[in-house]
């Protein structure tokens, strides 16, 4: 047994994770620290067993009868054998529902790494950490140890909050083991326990199935502290256990110290969820003794793919009932979760592997779905696009590997990538994916910007039969409704509360009628709504059934008409929301695509136009205002943000605001919020024409474009009413999410105007830099109005982050929203690319480690778009390097800039940030107030200005900046 190092020692291995001991029991190893489980530490627990008292941990099979995180229920059947009078068991279940072990290929670091060096490709290729290695290692056995955590906390008076994220502290637990005279020894197995299962018993079913509808349901637990991680390691536990649904708080609420990372992937620790610890708790109360000796066996399943085993052979070991393909190829993509069949003898023998489990079958139905639907990804080799469909043998061991998805960017283009079907899509110069390809050239694969958040070939095809998915309690779907209403009912004003409420009413309280195209609409809006409500109530994204409110909303495609169906504006406010959806889940060209139908609808319907019926109602012409103003806002953003171009001109729009745009609040809200983020949507429209679409124009036609977009934004500035207005120096103070938006889309509209003329001095800037010839002031040479614009540009990036770090505060940030992880991102590119070649400011510093912050707690939370984003930042800082804080300017005493506020007034006083509870940030000194202001962002150009720059400026616009632009920097470099 080689001497384990010490905790501050660690990580061993240079390329692994924070914190990880690969190699510490050997490079090969797949065992982790069920090796302390020795030979002689297994006859020392033997000595525990006194009187020969047996209990069993398994939790019931069926005590979840709606499992959360979408899993499916268990199913028992008997089969009869007549005439023979023999019966056999067939069971179905998901081995997270009930008692079981994560194993080693469950959960990996946020590299994408698992336990030892074991790749996504080891898993799904080879049984490399299987857990048929811990069953030829004859399981889980030795001395364990119960924590006795209610029992001790409700003695105590302290509370105890089964169903809310609290934490356990080290301090707790050391103060339960010594009220229980416990004491540790290395090898030893932990169990704590809550009193999860024992609260979850006495749930009615109602709130069993409100829980199970959370995405991430929070759950008491062990608190990720480096604290506890020391502890453990120190100790030398060789597995730990408890009797909630995850050994630490859920959702995690530091993800530095994230437990299942660290003990999983880093150490090979295996974790228990879900035992059953009730009576073994009343036993050790009973005797005042918490040690025992324990014993658990794993399934054993150990063919995976690789195995040169025949189909038929790998049905019948397993022995389940027949499939569409070989069910023992499925369970590597099960992340190799254990079911737990164990018990623990406090004297006597253990009892063994119950017999009367004849019949297993592990279900995960997205990838049965995966497999069943989806044969063509099934082959032995990834395609290229002039390959022909795969030859592979039914049942062979290559057609059963899920290949990964990738995409190809067509060779001699910028503006085009082909994908696995051989199609080819456009991507235009404004939008975010375009950069990527560009700025990284050294990356294998730039697949990520592209490819789907939730990437099931098969998850979104229509059933042959519909049917509603379990639907929440009508109560909390209400209050679903109006999470979703805050972040996108007033901006995209597409539903009306009391219209909803009566939907959801029937709904809920009448049979569906699905051959009427009103009711599958209204079907399709409220699971929609579900959806959204869901995707904006959870910041932490966990298991394998897509993100948050998924479910709901590929049931709510299934229920859309079809769309040769007749339009009706409530069939485009549906559209709208579909469109919004898939764009979230970052398939762009869908979105694209619904968004398209939408506005073509409304044009065919009218409601771009004013109608002068005498016969339409106030509150029609109102609806038709709202609906159209939506759907032309949506696709104004999705366009441009995609780089395609819009698809109707504004003078084609005859139809007035549902608002007065003199800034008065004389009429109602939503028209107001609407009216005026619509507006800023228009002249985003002008952003993407006007200076990012490929027409014949010069360096002066580019200046007047730019002053005029920015007397546009200057306009609007001055008529925003102050209620959507955000105070810079009182972020600290509650904030709604109108305003956050608004702002966020005011300074995006700010920051696309200006970033083709930074981008374009930051490149000169680093291209004089490695010939050495790179002035110390970079404002030297431009004329004043060139500063002004770039000033404006940097200003409108740091207002994005402050607002986005006081959101997220608040807990106002949409973790898996498009605009609000776009907002950051680009906030971010820019920022670093300003640190990179500008000299050192601490302003800009602390602005860019706070937006790559943002960024990366977003992406910790399950958001692996914008991890793949983040990713990009660093490599791009890694690469060009920001400038030495010796050549700051500014002195050591820079401060962090407050942005001017669209109130228009100079600000002043500062605000002390500190670290958030869901989303953290990096610490941040007080921010300051000493830019100007906002109020007047409009230029007035000399033509004559800068010709040459703006000329260079003119050329590099091809180049998309949010994403494509970082590849063509790192090509200089």
């Amino acid at each position: 047994m080689p001497t384990k190092p010490t905790f501050d020692s660690l990580p061993l291995h240079p390329d692994g994770p924070r914190g990880n001991a690969w190699g510490l029991f050997g490079d090969k190893d797949q065992m982790g620290m069920l090796n302390l489980l020795t030979s002689e530490n297994t006859a020392a627990a033997a000595k525990e067993i006194v009187e020969g008292v047996r209990v069993s941990t398994d939790w019931p099979l069926n005590s979840m009868a709606t499992p959360c995180f979408g899993r499916a229920a268990f199913q028992h059947t008997i089969k009869n054998k007549a005439p023979r009078p023999v019966n056999d068991d067939i069971l179905v279940l998901n081995t997270q529902s009930s008692s079981q072990w994560d194993g080693f290929r469950h959960f990996g670091a946020k590299d994408g790494s698992f336990y030892n060096g074991c790749s996504q490709h080891d898993i799904e290729s080879s049984t490399r950490n299987g857990i048929h290695v811990w069953a030829d290692n004859g399981g889980i056995v030795g001395r364990g140890v119960l924590l006795d955590y209610v029992t001790w906390a409700e003695a105590k008076g302290k509370p105890v909050n089964c169903f809310e994220a609290q934490s356990i502290p080290l301090d707790d637990l050391l103060e339960v083991a010594d009220s229980q005279k416990t004491t540790f020894r290395p090898g030893d197995i932990l169990f704590i326990r809550t009193g999860w299962t024992r609260a979850y018993e006495k749930l009615t079913q109602a709130e069993c199935e409100q829980l199970a509808n959370y995405a991430a349901p929070p759950v008491i637990g062990v608190k990720s502290s480096e604290a506890i991680l020391r502890w453990i390691w120190e100790t030398g536990f060789a597995a730990v256990a408890g009797d909630q649904p995850a050994f630490e708080a859920y959702p995690c609420q530091n993800s530095d110290f994230f437990l299942h990372e660290w003990l999983l992937a880093g150490w090979g620790v295996p974790i228990g969820e879900l035992f059953d610890l009730e009576r073994l708790s009343r036993e050790c109360r009973q005797r005042g003794r918490y040690t025992f000796f324990f014993s658990s066996v794993p399934l054993k399943i150990n063919r995976s793919l690789g195995s040169g085993e025949s189909s038929e052979r790998d049905a019948i070991d397993v022995a389940i009932a027949k499939l569409d393909a070989p069910v023992a190829h499925l369970f590597p993509a099960l992340h190799a979760l254990m079911s737990l069949l164990s018990s623990i003898a406090i004297a006597g023998s253990h009892t063994p592997y119950p017999q009367w489990l004849e019949y297993v079958f592990l279900e995960d139905p997205g990838h049965l779905q995966y497999t069943r639907r989806a044969p063509g990804w099934l082959s032995p080799s990834r395609p290229t696009p002039s390959s022909g469909p795969s030859t592979a043998t039914r049942g062979s061991e290559s057609e059963m590997m899920p290949l990964e998805r990738d995409d190809w960017w067509y060779k001699g283009t910028d503006n085009l990538f082909l994908n696995r079907s051989g199609e080819h899509h456009f991507v235009g110069a404004s939008s975010t994916t375009h950069l990527a390809k560009r700025l990284n050239p050294t990356s294998s694969n730039l697949a990520w910007d592209v490819r789907p958040l939730y990437d099931d070939p098969s998850s979104l095809r229509r059933p042959v039969a519909g049917a509603l998915p379990q639907l929440p309690p009508f109560d909390f779907a209400k209050r679903l409704f109006w999470v979703q209403y805050a972040y996108i009912g007033t901006i995209f004003s597409l539903i009306h509360p009391k219209e909803f409420e009566e939907r959801l009413d029937f709904v809920y309280h009448q049979p569906p009628d699905f051959s009427h195209r009103e009711t599958c609409l209204v079907y399709c809006q409220s699971l929609l709504v579900i959806a959204f409500g869901l995707m904006y109530s959870v910041n932490q994204w966990s298991g394998d059934d897509g993100p948050p409110g998924f479910k709901y909303f590929k049931h709510a495609l299934r229920l859309l008409p079809d769309i040769y169906e007749e339009g009706s504006i409530f069939f485009v406010e549906v559209l709208c929301y579909v469109a919004y959806y898939m764009q979230n889940l970052n398939r762009r060209d869908a979105a694209f695509l619904y968004i398209g139908l939408a506005l073509r609808m409304a044009i065919s319907l009218g409601l771009h136009q004013e109608v002068s019926d005498q016969d339409i109602t106030p509150t029609d012409r109102n609806r038709r205002r709202r609906a159209w103003w939506s759907v032309y806002s949506l696709d104004r953003i999705l366009s441009v943000k995609s780089g395609n171009p819009i698809t109707i001109h504004d003078e084609d729009i005859g139809i007035t605001w549902p608002a007065a745009l003199d800034g008065s609040t004389s009429d109602p809200w939503p028209g107001i919020v609407l009216t005026h983020y619509t507006q800023l949507s228009r002249i985003l429209g002008r952003i993407g024409e006007e200076i990012y679409r490929k027409k014949p124009r010069s360096g002066s036609n580019l200046i007047m474009s730019v002053q005029s977009i920015t007397n546009d934004l200057s306009g609007w500035l001055r008529q925003v009413p102050d209620r959507l207005r955000i105070d810079f120096t009182t972020l600290d103070s509650p904030i709604n999410r109108e305003s956050v938006s608004i702002n966020l889309h005011f300074y995006s509209c700010v920051n696309m105007t200006a970033r083709p003329l930074v981008f374009y001095v930051i490149q000169r800037r680093l291209d004089a830099g490695m010939m050495g010839a790179s002035a110390e002031d970079w404002k030297e040479g431009l004329a004043p109005n060139t500063v002004a614009v770039i000033d404006s540009c940097i200003t409108a990036a740091r207002a994005t982050t402050m607002i986005m770090d006081a959101a997220a505060k608040q807990n106002l940030i949409a973790t898996y929203g498009y605009l609000d992880g776009e907002y950051i991102f680009s906030a971010a590119l820019l920022l670093v690319m300003v640190n990179a070649a500008f000299p050192h400011n601490e302003t800009s510093a602390r602005s860019m480690e706070t937006a790559l912050t943002l960024l990366r707690s977003m992406a910790d939370r399950g958001n692996a778009y914008l991890g793949s984003r983040h990713s990009l930042l660093l490599e791009l800082r890694a690469s060009i390097g920001p400038k030495p804080a010796g050549n700051d300017l500014d002195g050591p005493g820079a401060t962090l800039v407050i942005p001017p506020s669209p109130n228009g007034e100079h600000a002043t006083g500062t605000t002390t940030l500190a670290d958030p509870e869901p989303h953290p940030t990096v610490p941040t000194e007080d921010w300051q107030s000493d830019l100007p202001s906002f109020q007047d962002i409009s230029f007035q150009f000399d033509l004559n200005d800068d010709p040459a720059l703006w000329e260079g400026a003119l050329n590099q616009i091809d180049i998309d900046m949010d994403t494509d632009w970082i590849e063509n920097t790192l090509k200089r470099l």
